[in-house]
């Protein structure tokens, strides 16, 4: 088996794990509607999901401060993903059992995301990769899971999601067993320091309001992670076409993290911030004005600012950081902005969408006009 360069390994995990990641979030309530789960039960089982990465990057992502640790965690939560993403079959669409799924799951692949950016913000300190190129590969890889599954579940059926979700993770576990030619290992400081305690980091008002800014920005993409796809098939858009839609967001993220450095080099947080929340504002506000495919493919190309220009600006400020807590505001990131409020939101678009349909979205837009007001104090170097 070859032995991988750092880019070449953190690119191919990345592109694993989002092939995956471009299965589950486009269709994976799809698969739990196709199961006779009602649109308010689809919104308390994502926001489980969401949930649980909250409290296991909470718990446990931050107890591996030390890079040395950070590929066998990699490995062992994949594999776990496996394990669970498998045991949907058995679940019989039965509500409790479907819920401990899609717990199982969301604790193992939960972990991946703070993980695999915390060994390419390791490999981005050394100035072995550049963040922005091997990250594009991820998005590459939601692309090509999101439209493979599109066609796959169009042509034969709903269960084809959870297969192909089981096969990319066969493929990412694989890739993850190999070693890069130069292993994480953390300074000799680091060695002897306790992890920074999450709550006092809490405290701190800078980390604070950066929490509140991003779980503003993410947060605002809940309705449409999870109900998005529902509301296209249900006004008569085909599971090929809404593949499309998604994997066209995601050409404008590939875009964005291509040429991040170039072109964000000299723009300051709080104008890479103020730029998303914009973005935030008029997409969010076209998804609930139309259902006209063409149109929703210009507001859909957005998502290079909305999600992409947010989660660059967010690695830069945790980069900013001392070495000892980059694994610890990632772990933050992914547990309140992409985990506690995205699950909160996600339950409460569950319940919105019900009775309004694509009337939540304006929720969501209402939160970017929120976002503008905070101006973000950046870490100290």
């Amino acid at each position: 088996m070859l032995t991988p360069s750092p880019f070449g390994w953190i690119s191919q995990y990345f592109f694993g794990f989002f092939f995956v990641y471009g299965v589950y979030l486009p269709f994976w309530g799809i698969w739990l509607s196709a199961q006779g789960v009602s649109s308010g039960d689809i919104g308390i089982l994502l926001g489980l999901g969401f949930a649980t990465r909250c409290v296991v990057n909470l718990a446990l992502t931050p107890r591996l401060h030390k890079v040395e640790n950070l590929l066998p965690a990699l490995r062992l939560v994949t594999f776990g993903s496996l394990i669970f993403a498998s045991l949907h079959f058995a679940s019989g669409g039965h509500f409790i059992w479907l819920a401990l799924a899609v717990i199982g799951f969301n604790a193992c692949f939960g972990p991946g995301m703070p993980l695999s950016d915390s060994v390419a913000n390791y490999y981005s300190k050394l100035k072995l990769i550049d963040y922005g190129r091997s990250r594009l590969w991820g998005s590459v890889a939601f692309i090509v899971g999101s439209t493979v599954v599109g066609y796959l579940a169009n042509d034969f059926g709903s269960d084809m999601i959870i297969y192909t979700a089981i096969a990319g993770l066969i493929v990412t576990v694989m890739l993850s067993l190999r070693k890069p030619t130069q292993l994480p290992v953390s300074q000799a400081d680091v060695e002897d320091k306790e992890p920074p305690r999450l709550w006092g980091m809490m405290k701190q008002w800078p980390v604070l309001k950066f929490l509140i800014l991003v779980a503003l920005l993410q947060g605002s993409h809940s309705a449409y992670y999870s109900f998005s796809s529902i509301h296209w098939k249900d006004v008569g858009i085909s599971e090929a076409t809404i593949g499309y839609l998604w994997s066209f967001s995601v050409v404008s993220e590939v875009l964005i993290f291509a040429f991040s450095a170039r072109l964000f080099s000299s723009w300051s947080l709080r104008k890479m911030f103020l730029v998303a929340s914009v973005a935030v504002v008029v997409r969010w506000s076209g998804l609930a004005l139309t259902n006209d495919v063409w149109l929703l493919a210009i507001l859909q190309t957005l998502h290079g600012l909305t999600f992409a220009l947010t989660h660059f600006a967010t690695i830069r400020y945790i980069l900013l950081a001392e070495d000892d807590q980059i694994v610890p505001l990632q772990a933050l990131y992914n547990a309140i902005p992409l985990g506690a409020f995205v699950a909160v939101m996600t339950t409460i678009s569950g319940w919105g969408y019900e009775y309004c349909n694509a009337g939540i979205f304006w929720l969501m837009a209402a939160m970017g006009l929120v976002a503008m007001l905070i101006k973000l104090e950046p870490q100290k170097s």
